[in-house]
């Protein structure tokens, strides 16, 4: 068994991972990175594209926002369709004066993957049997194995940064940890192509046939996305079915406009409001997924996990800086009061946008009148841009 020595150890080059490892780089502090797929594998994968402030600051503070603000689109409102008729929520005027920004991740993870190789930091892909020890002592360690050779990584800290299906929330004491989990009954269908946004701006789609979103990645590729029940299979939606359920769900201007074309991507993803409680364990912490997973209605995922990456890097810097470890003791409920404000809105957001088969028929009246009032109160509106921009990070202190 080989033996080396780090200050972090980050179990995940995902996003999170790979943004803690930068940050701690640009700071001073050693982190070596383990991941269990290939990094073609990670930049494949076709997930977020909404980035909130926290994020955009973080990845300039990494020192890999160049191409970030070359090529992210600034969004400074979303629209709601619903009863067939469009509303423009002002998220710059409700939030007092912030925006969003496009900029998908897996372009996001690219740029951290990057500036990584390029001052030569180590990430080791393709692992297996990664495992953590001793956590809840002075000296944690990671093994794993690669190439059919065991590995060992003597560390002060561990990231847990890999995902829900982890090896790092699966190794908390099962007596020490809490889980709380909704599983909604229907899934997003999503569809990549090259082909031009049917709107310069996100529109999030309320119809009798189900919910739909009208995203995007740039100004020549978009994003789409219906509801579907969970039974359905993607080998099952041919393009020209996509495309033809995505036009009856849309308004008339949006039919008129809707540019179809054949199919980068197609994939079927589940819906689920999850979180781990606590988020830190010893010397071992979750970031992102592996604490937290939220309905993507919100675009409240990969933002997150950003915010986690923040809380975590700042006490980590100041424990070796400061010789403190105040930060490092409050990880966690600094966590998880952002986390669950986010988690409510998402939960909220999904109820207010789609179709349930229970007490269908009421419910659609709810919602219609909920949106209703939303869209035509500066109370209303306020609430979905404070929320949907990212609630301050000193929010409720």
């Amino acid at each position: 068994m080989t033996t080396t020595r780090t200050q972090v150890a980050i179990v995940g080059a995902g996003p999170s991972g790979l943004l803690l490892g930068q940050l701690l780089h640009k700071a001073g502090i050693d982190a070596v990175i383990v991941e269990r797929v290939s990094g073609e594998y990670v930049l494949g994968r076709i997930r977020a594209g909404i980035l909130e402030q926290v994020c955009i600051d973080l990845m300039d503070e990494a020192g890999v926002g160049q191409r970030m603000h070359q090529e992210g689109l600034v969004h400074g409102g979303i629209e709601m369709l619903y009863g067939g008729q469009r509303h423009r929520v002002d998220l710059n005027k409700y939030s007092g004066g912030k925006n969003v920004m496009v900029y998908g991740q897996t372009e996001l993870t690219r740029d951290l993957m990057d500036a990584r190789q390029s001052v030569g930091l180590k990430t080791v892909y393709e692992v297996s049997n990664t495992a953590v020890h001793d956590f809840d002592s002075a000296k944690p360690y990671v093994t794993y194995e690669k190439d059919g050779q065991q590995h060992r990584i003597d560390c002060d800290f561990i990231a847990g940064c890999d995902g829900f299906h982890g090896v790092c929330r699966a190794s908390a004491p099962r007596g020490a940890i809490r889980e709380y989990e909704k599983v909604y009954p229907f899934g997003w269908l999503g569809l990549l192509s090259d082909t031009p946004p049917v709107n310069d701006e996100l529109i999030y789609v309320n119809s009798p046939r189900g919910f739909a979103l009208c995203s995007q990645r740039s100004k020549t590729r978009s994003r789409y996305y219906l509801q579907v029940p969970l039974t359905d299979k993607v080998e099952e939606w041919t393009d020209d079915a996509f495309w033809q359920e995505l036009k009856l769900r849309l308004d008339e201007e949006g039919r008129d406009k809707l540019v179809t074309g054949p199919s980068l991507e197609k994939s079927i993803a589940p819906l689920r409001s999850f979180v781990t409680e606590p988020m830190r364990f010893g010397r071992m912490f979750l970031a992102g997924d592996a604490g937290h997973i939220v309905p993507p209605t919100g675009a409240k995922g990969l933002n997150l996990a950003a915010t986690d990456v923040k809380y975590l890097f700042d006490a980590i810097v100041e424990f070796y800086k400061d010789k403190s470890e105040a930060g490092i003791d409050d990880y966690s409920r600094k966590c998880l009061g952002r986390i669950w404000r986010a988690e409510r809105f998402s939960w909220w957001f999904t109820q207010l946008m789609h179709r349930f088969s229970h007490d269908e028929k009421i419910t659609a009246k709810f919602q219609n009148a909920e949106l209703d009032y939303l869209m035509h109160s500066e109370a209303g509106l306020t609430t979905i841009a404070e929320n949907y921009v990212g609630l301050p990070l000193d929010f409720g202190r």
